[in-house]
Parts: C-alpha cells; structure tokens; sequence
C-alpha cells in the first residue's frame, strides 16, 4: 500500500467501524502494533465481523489466522489482547518479532425497562452507572416525569409515556442486538404486552419480575397464543438473582447482576467458592 493509499484505507476502516456500531453488531478489530523484522506496516489493521474483513495486515496469511481468531476472542471476556504473531500462524512472512493487538468493537450496551414503579426507577439508575444505555418505559406518564429524573447522571435515561405498550417496547428494542430487557411492571396484562414485544424483538436478554406463579401465568398465555417456545425458554422469569433482595434498590441490584452476568458470560457463582473445595 502507498502513502497515498492510507487516507482511502484509514476512511475505509473508519466507515466499516461506524457501520457496527450503528447495526449494534459486533466486530474485532486487529492492528499490527509491532512489525517484527518485516515489511508490515506498524498500524495496519484489518477489520473482522462475523468472517467478514475490511482491511488488510499487509499479509494474505496472517490475514486468514486473524480471521480465524477473530470468534474465539470475541467468545472470551478480554476487550483487548496482544497476540505474537506465532500463536496465530505456524509459517508466515509476518516476522517472529510481529505482535497483533485484538479489540472488542461493540456499540454500548443497552437496557430497555418496562414500567417505572420503585424497581423499575432504581434499575435505571443503577444501569445508567453501570455504563448501559438506558430506556425506561411506563404507561403513566407521571412516572417518567424527566423532574424525578434530574441529576447529571439520570439526564441520559430515555424516558417514554408509553400510549401502547407493545408499540412502545418494540420500538425500544429495535433489531435487539446487544439489548437487555427487563420487565417490572404492576399486572398481569402489561406483562404479556411488553413479553411478547421483547420476545418479537429477540434482544440478548429478556426478565420478568413477579412470583413462580405469576411468571408462569404470563407465560401459560403467550404459550397458548402460539409464541415461539424456544424464546419463551429463554426469558428469565422470576427475574434476577438470589441475593436475598428486599429493597427496590437490592431487586434492582439483582436484576442488574444477572444481565452482567448474561452478558459477561459469568455465572454467578461467589468468587470465593474456590477456597471451599
């Protein structure tokens, strides 16, 4: 590649990683950070989303190994890592000495609440510094008075009076890709509504707040109006961890700890369950 190749390339990479993240998609991108003995260029990059490459390293073979890795790092919790080029490919013309740096694009999480009521307000808020994006969505409009949501922090909240819950969710929700849901509204009957909004919109994650048998009256229903079963298994009903949570606050924490988890990949299990074995 020229110089006067490197702005065209650079606005290439630039455009490709604006795409992701407004399809709220995933994407690795990989940068030669050490070029080794080599002709690499030091800040080459190259782009990999789903086997789909945008860019070049500035070698065909190191090109396919990156695309290779690419899933498995973005399976792992790392936001970035520094790969020697050895631990990519046997034999390559990369040079011993190149290392590749490895980062996570991803657009910023996202968590859309249905109903404002105590849970649903903490939920915001404590989601809100967590670093989510957050929608809170309720029916009455009072409870997502911008006035009970002031500080510089709660500004970022999205606030809906919702005329139509289903309407309101889906729109929510979008095409669902690095979105959580969490359903904590006062009945029945906006349970179903905003459960079958969400299950249509097949966001990462989906919770309902309520009691084993209030949950599973919601989802009797939906079953019965002929959703999709495999989605209907995925929906975390009663919503949560088992903290012991009383408090709005502490159900809030609840919530919040099992989306984490959801998204991280963890388990939930105490960090110190080691020193029991």
């Amino acid at each position: 590649m020229s110089t006067n190749d490197a702005p065209a390339r650079a606005q290439e990479i630039i455009d490709a990683v604006n795409d992701v993240l407004e399809r709220g998609s995933r994407a690795v991108v990989t940068t030669v950070v050490e070029a080794g003995d080599t002709t690499l260029l030091v800040g080459a990059k190259l782009i990999v989303e789903s086997g789909e490459i945008v860019g070049t390293l500035g070698d065909a073979e190191l090109d396919r190994a990156v695309t290779q890795q690419a899933p498995v790092f973005l399976r792992t919790r790392d936001e970035a890592k520094i790969f020697k080029v050895s631990e990519l490919v046997t034999e390559s013309g990369a040079g011993a000495g190149t290392k590749i740096l490895f980062e996570r694009i991803e657009a910023e999480p996202r968590l859309v609440i249905a109903g404002a009521g105590h849970v649903g307000a903490s939920l915001a808020r404590l989601a809100a510094i967590a670093g989510y994006r957050v929608t809170l969505i309720d029916d009455r409009a009072e409870f997502v008075d911008r006035k009970l949501f002031g500080t510089q922090l709660e500004e970022h909240i999205e606030l809906i009076a919702a005329d139509d819950w289903r309407q309101a969710m889906r729109q929510a929700i979008g095409n669902g890709r690095g979105v959580s849901v969490a359903i904590v509204t006062r009945g029945h009957k906006q349970d179903e509504e905003c459960l079958q909004a969400a299950i249509e919109g097949h966001p990462d994650y989906v919770g309902m707040i309520g009691s084993k048998r209030r949950t599973n009256i919601v989802l009797e229903k939906l079953r019965e109006e002929g959703a999709d079963e495999n989605e209907l298994k995925r929906v975390r009903a009663p919503i949560g961890l088992d903290i012991g949570a009383v408090s709005p606050e502490e159900v809030a924490l609840s919530i919040m700890s099992e989306i984490v988890a959801e998204r991280r990949g963890g388990s939930g299990a105490p960090l110190s369950s080691w020193r029991r074995v």
